[in-house]
């Protein structure tokens, strides 16, 4: 029964992924996509569909529903927030909702407000705009509910976590901050139904080796979005706050089982793939694979393995064939072995572009990994623990942090300055 249900769980997410891509990582959030005739070969003149001047800076990520793409995007001179909807065809811009947001809300310089990308079910989307809240419109830009009382986001970085729409329900992290938290609200009517804080994080003793400026203070803090993956006969919400790995009960928030080792500085989401769960830290952190299930805590269970003091790792990567592929912040891409942690490669992977380090997240297509760097080009990799590389496509070399999304044989891809749609012209 389990497998019956982990196999129509991946259908599911295929056949939305085909056309739609609905959420950042795509229907299922893990940065598969089903597609299989995706460009390989692109420039910033060749075989591209259509570009549009972005109004400011923006480091989100657009999500797709059949003729319409949404995207958030800050106006930092107007102190607003806004959502835009384009024409999926041309990009033409249909309609544009926002807020003003005039309270200080401390940020970095390089993570402009607004870095969360919203999620759509094809009826509704829904956007994060970090302490200004969470706010739901139709597609028509219609205001449908708004969460304005939700907790500040109190951290000197800023926000990025993207809303995940799974039923009836939208998984939020309210982080980081002093009280962060994931909560499930009701996709109809923006009501909370349940909240789960963080866990206590231990300082003392940590494998990471690092501290902060001037080692004054730890930093203990997640970036991560949420993912729901296969439970038993149901489902679960992973989350990777500081310090662990944990899986929540969709309708209750309450923890069905947890891993330890990981630790307080978690930039990256979690990845899960072969019914294995993979969670990586940020700067000199760890690393943590575990068999997904069980009950309570974990470690000395399932755990499969840590590594301690790894490369600083800001996107996301991909399970595939019994191996993890991730590319470290430095524009090195290591292959692992899923079941042992064992590292296969540590290759450099370097573009001509002036900015060759990467804060984005891998597509997975067949046996293709996508992946923008800083600088906006596109490596195209070999899944496979043989290093090669296929191509590396360049733009115009603005700079991006962004991730691309998949829809109807074409990437979308957001710079500081455009948004590309890359490939053939449907």
């Amino acid at each position: 029964m389990q497998t019956r249900c982990l196999l129509l769980w991946i259908s599911l997410a295929s056949v939305l992924n085909a056309a739609n891509w609905p959420m950042w990582r795509g229907a299922g959030g893990s940065g598969v996509t089903s597609e299989k005739n995706l460009p390989v070969k692109w420039s910033a003149t060749e075989n591209i569909a259509w570009k549009i001047d972005l109004p400011q800076r923006g480091n989100s990520t657009p999500v797709t529903w059949g003729n319409q793409i949404f995207l958030t995007q800050p106006l930092e001179k107007e102190q607003r927030r806004t959502l835009i909807c384009l024409d999926r065809r041309n990009g033409k811009l249909l309609w544009q909702r926002g807020v003003k947001y005039a309270a200080k809300e401390e940020t970095h310089r390089t993570n402009p407000y607004c870095s969360e990308s919203p999620a759509t079910d094809g009826e509704r989307v829904v956007t994060m705009f970090g302490s200004a809240g969470v706010y739901c419109f139709d597609f028509d830009g219609k205001l449908l509910w708004k969460r304005e009382d939700l907790a500040p986001i109190e951290f000197e970085w800023g926000s990025a976590v993207s809303p995940v729409i799974h039923g009836n329900r939208v998984y939020i992290y309210r982080g980081p901050s002093p009280k962060a938290h994931l909560l499930a609200l009701d996709k109809q009517t923006g009501r909370t139904l349940w909240t789960a804080a963080d866990p206590p994080v231990q300082t003392k003793g940590r494998t990471d080796g690092f501290r902060g400026n001037r080692d004054t203070k730890y930093w203990v803090c997640s970036y991560a979005t949420p993912l729901v993956i296969p439970h038993g006969k149901g489902e679960a919400v992973l989350m990777t706050p500081p310090g662990e790995i944990r899986a929540h009960d969709p309708s209750t928030g309450k923890v069905l089982w947890s891993c330890g080792g990981l630790n307080p500085l978690v930039y990256s989401s979690p990845i899960y793939g072969e019914n294995t769960v993979v969670a990586m830290g940020g700067f000199y952190g760890t690393s943590v694979a575990v068999t997904a299930g069980g009950q309570n805590d974990v470690t000395s269970t399932r755990r499969l393995w840590q590594t301690v003091r790894t490369p600083n790792r800001l996107g996301s990567g991909v399970v595939h064939d019994g191996h993890v592929y991730i590319l470290n912040t430095a524009g090195i891409l290591d292959c692992i072995e899923l079941k042992s942690g064992k590292v296969l490669y540590s290759e450099r992977v370097r573009g001509k572009g002036a900015k060759q380090e990467s804060w984005s997240s891998m597509v997975l297509a067949g046996n293709r990994i996508y992946i923008p760097n800083q600088s906006a080009e596109t490596l195209v990799l070999d899944a496979s623990p043989k290093f090669k590389i296929i191509g590396i496509n360049p733009l115009d070399g603005t700079l991006t942090n962004s991730s691309l999304a998949v829809s109807n044989g074409q990437f979308l891809l957001r710079t500081h300055k455009h948004l590309w749609c890359i490939g053939k012209r449907n």
